[in-house]
């Protein structure tokens, strides 16, 4: 099956998640993904955590299958190179802060100069404009700004960071590849490209829909823990196992709600289906002195056969063997240059037939040689930008 953006290609100038998180969908959708790494360290995940020489797992998850090119844009040749790139490029895709890239002659009024029809989209942690658009910031700042920090966590406990990047992966990679999908289209209906202005802070606001009900009812949210699925219903929350696992009680509705009662042989709870407050504190109590009778493994085998949104709660490692997603083919392997055989998710969107083994992410500058020949650069004037640091090729391993 043809993937819907074969033909596409990507010029990935980002770095760290988002940004590679979002180029690692399109390039799923079949674009190239070229990714424009600088001739100091690249891409910092490259490195992130480990020890010297080494390469992160988390490298090759976001970079698996891209081009690295190794170019210093900062020199007038590596930006003329680059430019010579956004001729050929469908979209352009960075995450520097808001300026750098005017500053270096590559705003997207001067790409949209050499390639009128570019999509460009920039990632960053507050936009392009507003009084915090040149501020720092990482997941949980962009999160705390957005009111979502605020609602992770217990009742009555401080905040609760996550280890899913809700800003970063929600509000950063998805939006801007939805983004980026949107100026494709609008390229072929209306033959120009655009200029895409992602704010991490800005999507996650958008996406906070949920506590917009007691707000705009109430004049506030709900505090932290006691929103309907943050802890005020029993029927919808996490219990502890006797062995110190836990379990989801997903019974939102009144006939799943129903089932778990007759599973659990508990048919006097079936009528404190709504029960609030103190009642559902009591009732609580009551649910969770249940399943912390019996370890997780238990409650497997009771629900296994009855669908009322109760399932356990998996570790990683249990995820990545559970029946389901293997069914679905979503774990993939990759095997790396030093050797090195990763587990990790493959794309969520299917296009036909699943490959069980993927490529790994690029060496830094791996494809410099080829990316610069396919531009018609000739032998001589390679070996010469490379001595005077202008591009790097990576080493054979």
């Amino acid at each position: 099956m043809t993937q819907p953006l074969q033909g596409i290609t990507v010029l990935d100038l980002s770095r760290l998640l988002p940004g590679p998180m979002c180029s690692l969908h399109l390039l799923d959708m079949g674009a190239r993904v070229i990714k424009v790494e600088d001739t100091g360290l690249g891409d910092y995940t490259r490195s992130l955590g480990m020890p010297s020489g080494m390469v992160s797992p988390a490298f090759h998850v976001l970079n698996r299958g891209k081009e690295s090119i190794s170019l210093d844009i900062r020199q007038p040749q590596g930006r003329a190179i680059l430019l010579d790139m956004v001729k050929q490029a469908d979209v352009v895709l960075e995450s520097f802060r808001p300026g750098v890239l005017a500053k270096l002659g590559l705003s997207y009024e001067q790409l949209r100069e050499v390639n009128p029809q570019l999509v460009m989209c920039s990632i960053s942690g507050y936009g392009q404009t507003g009084p915090w658009a040149d501020k720092a910031g990482h997941d949980m700042n962009y999160c705390a700004t957005a009111g979502v920090l605020d609602q992770c966590g217990g009742a009555g406990e401080a905040p609760s960071l996550s280890n899913f990047q809700i800003a970063d992966l929600a509000g950063g990679a998805l939006s801007a590849a939805m983004a980026i999908l949107a100026g494709l289209v609008g390229r072929l209906r209306h033959n120009e490209g655009c200029y895409l202005d992602v704010s991490m802070t800005d999507c996650t606001f958008a996406n906070h829909v949920i506590p917009l009900a007691s707000m705009n009812l109430m004049g506030k949210a709900m505090p932290r823990g006691q929103d309907m699925l943050t802890g005020a219903r029993p029927c919808y929350s996490v219990y502890a196992t006797a062995d110190g696992k836990y379990i989801a009680v997903g019974a939102l509705e009144k006939k799943f709600w129903s089932q778990l009662c007759t599973v659990l042989e508990r048919p006097e709870w079936e009528a404190r289906y709504m029960d609030m407050g103190k009642a559902a504190e009591q009732l609580r109590s009551e649910v969770a002195a249940v399943f912390a009778s019996q370890d997780q493994a238990h409650w497997r085998a009771v629900f296994a056969d009855h669908d009322c949104c109760v399932t356990p709660i998996l570790s990683v490692q249990e995820a990545f063997q559970h029946p389901q997603l293997l069914a679905r083919e979503m774990v993939q392997h990759i095997t790396t240059q030093q050797k090195q055989r990763l587990v990790c998710p493959a794309s969520p969107i299917k296009w036909g037939n699943q490959v069980s083994e993927c490529p790994p992410g690029p060496l830094q500058g791996e494809h410099t040689h080829s990316i610069l020949t396919d531009l018609q650069c000739v032998k001589s004037d390679i070996e010469q930008w490379q001595q005077q640091g202008i591009i790097q090729c990576a080493a054979a391993v």
